[in-house]
């Protein structure tokens, strides 16, 4: 009798399974999730996310991906061992991007410039850093060279002519595209000026920096390659005829052995501005010497960050008081657009003495202003204040 009576519970519960399986459900039993994309869109960098490059730009390893196009490339020289004080520069690449963060394309343009570079024609990307060897001086001068001379000769990404002179000042008739260095210390600007004359001959040079950096050598030079530091570099390219004798400093100011170092500067190619000219003579008038020393040349501008005071700029290797602000040397920068520009750095720039971003911060906005500058036939009109100015009377 138990036995029947389980055997019939049994085949009911086989029955009653059937039925269910063969019910149609009223609907979607599984809701799928909404996707990220639908409800909030493109997968943005915020200022403080995402991979590090320049200002957000499109970051390519373009030594090695010869399909890369350009024509205006972001370079990183993490090299700082021509270094006669503090080190630490190899990381000014590093940092001078990091400071960049705020920045990108969509929102690139500026007051002081009326433009936004990204958005003039031309093709801005960052190139990443050269692999430079630490541990030898001779090689990494030499991968320096093959790297800017790599870039430089790749043809320019647009169909058109990007800048005003750029086919007629190369020695082949052949527009090449312009390099934006990140150093790295003041060294990196012997291998750049090599490759650069490849193509365009002795080119001048405008030099913002606290120091001369046309020294013959430091005491103790035995070998050629300890004649190459970050404070001899100029002579050495003199003597190799890399730069015009129509080349500047500005904003100098660091302590000499005597006279004899201007006699060895002028010799070099040089004349220079002091920090203080600007106090007795104004921005206008040190723009009007720079444009009027360099003229219709080929022109390289290399910037080292301790032109800027130490009080705002702190991280570098050889800190000297008394310089120019940030403000002061953008205004002479927007000053100089139109020149011939064939290239651009901005070195010494090391994070290890920073604080709170200060110096990369500032490095990254002069290489904004060094894009404004490269696209702009001439400097900017100043705008005119809104309204009118009320005097009191008395």
């Amino acid at each position: 009798m138990a036995f029947k009576k389980l055997l019939q519970f049994a085949i009911s519960a086989v029955s009653i399974k059937a039925v269910f399986a063969h019910q149609i459900p009223l609907g979607d039993t599984i809701e799928q999730p909404e996707t990220w994309l639908s409800k909030y869109g493109p997968q943005i960098d915020q200022p403080f996310s995402g991979p590090l490059s320049f200002s957000h730009m499109t970051y390519s390893r373009c030594l090695e991906d010869e399909s890369a196009q350009f024509d205006i490339a972001v370079l990183g020289m993490p090299f700082d061992t021509g270094t006669s004080y503090r080190p630490g520069a190899r990381f000014g690449p590093y940092a001078i991007r990091s400071g960049s963060r705020r920045q990108r394309e969509a929102r690139g343009y500026s007051l002081a410039w009326g433009n936004n570079p990204y958005e003039q024609g031309s093709k801005i990307i960052d190139c990443g850093d050269v692999p430079i060897i630490p541990f030898d001086n001779v090689l990494a001068m030499d991968q320096m060279e093959v790297a800017y001379s790599t870039l430089l000769n790749r043809p320019i990404a647009s169909s058109q002519s990007v800048w005003a002179n750029g086919a007629q000042l190369a020695k082949d008739g052949r527009e090449r595209p312009r390099i934006v260095s990140l150093g790295g210390d003041h060294t990196i600007v012997l291998p750049i000026l090599r490759a650069l004359n490849k193509v365009y001959g002795p080119v001048s040079v405008i030099h913002f920096d606290a120091h001369l950096d046309t020294w013959n050598g430091y005491p103790g030079t035995v070998t050629e390659q300890s004649r190459v530091t970050h404070g001899t570099f100029f002579y050495v390219a003199n003597e190799e005829g890399l730069v015009s004798n129509s080349s500047i400093h500005a904003g100098i100011r660091c302590k000499l052995v005597g006279l004899g170092d201007i006699e060895n500067d002028e010799s070099v190619g040089f004349h220079f501005i002091t920090s203080d000219d600007i106090d007795d003579h104004g921005v206008p008038a040190i723009i009007k010497r720079i444009r009027e020393r360099v003229g219709d040349t080929p022109v390289y501008l290399s910037l080292d960050i301790d032109v800027i005071d130490p009080g705002l700029a702190p991280a570098t290797g050889t800190p000297e008081a008394g310089g120019w602000t940030s403000r002061e040397v953008k205004r002479i920068i927007r000053g100089l657009a139109g020149l011939n520009f064939v290239g651009a750095d901005i070195v010494e720039v090391a994070p290890v003495y920073d604080h709170a971003e200060i110096t990369g911060t500032a490095a990254a906005d002069l290489v904004h202003d060094f894009l404004s500058m490269f696209m702009s036939q001439s400097p900017p009109t100043p705008h005119a204040l809104p309204g009118s100015w009320l005097r009191d009377e008395l």
